[in-house]
């Protein structure tokens, strides 16, 4: 195998597994309000997130930033919170075509999760030649494994309104709601006391 689906096939599986659940819930928070007429709009959130996971990824596989990994842990898990408040909060379930602040914020929960990625892919790079193209292979397929999701929840969003005719509001309570319960259990098992 070259180097390219190698390190394709770590990004893509750092998303598409059970043990990157907060990923998964994360990827689907921001999913959930979104339709398939907001594909253009997902696509940039996702896109956006992908961008802040990959600038800081490189920064801390090039040794230039470290923290904690409890504590990114714990962050990480504090970013899916932020997520569905945001869901739960904002009454506007149709996006208007202007960049929101959930960008903004996406990009910067994006920096977080990179560096929850960067012990395991400094553990699977060490210092071999090629860095930084394998950094950008593992992006690659974390974002085609993120975009892959997003049209997943997106499928799952539209069955549940269109055909088992779920309105938004209610739709969105139940599954923030499970999404929240699962990342409150996250930050308590993921606090330092």
């Amino acid at each position: 195998m070259n180097n390219f689906t190698i390190y394709f096939q770590i990004g893509f599986e750092h998303i598409m597994n059970v043990g990157a659940l907060d990923h998964i819930l994360f990827m689907a928070a921001l999913a959930l309000r979104y339709n398939f007429n907001d594909w253009k709009r997902l696509l940039i959130l996702v896109t956006a997130f992908t961008i802040g996971h990959s600038i800081t990824l490189a920064l801390a596989v090039f040794n230039l930033i470290h923290f904690p990994k409890s504590f990114i842990e714990l962050l990480i898990a504090l970013t899916i919170i932020i997520a569905v408040a945001y869901n739960l909060i904002s009454k506007k379930t149709n996006h208007s075509s202007k960049i929101t602040l959930i960008y903004f914020f996406t990009l910067c929960f994006g920096f977080i999760h990179g560096m929850g990625f960067a012990s395991e892919f400094v553990a699977l790079e060490g210092k071999s030649i090629g860095t930084t193209f394998n950094i950008l292979f593992a992006n690659i397929g974390i974002e085609v494994a993120q975009l892959i999701f997003a049209t997943i929840v997106l499928i799952i969003s539209f069955i549940c309104l269109s055909v088992f005719n779920l309105k938004q509001r209610e739709y969105l309570l139940f599954s923030n709601g499970i999404i929240f319960g699962l990342a409150l259990q996250m930050v308590l098992t993921r606090l330092p006391f």
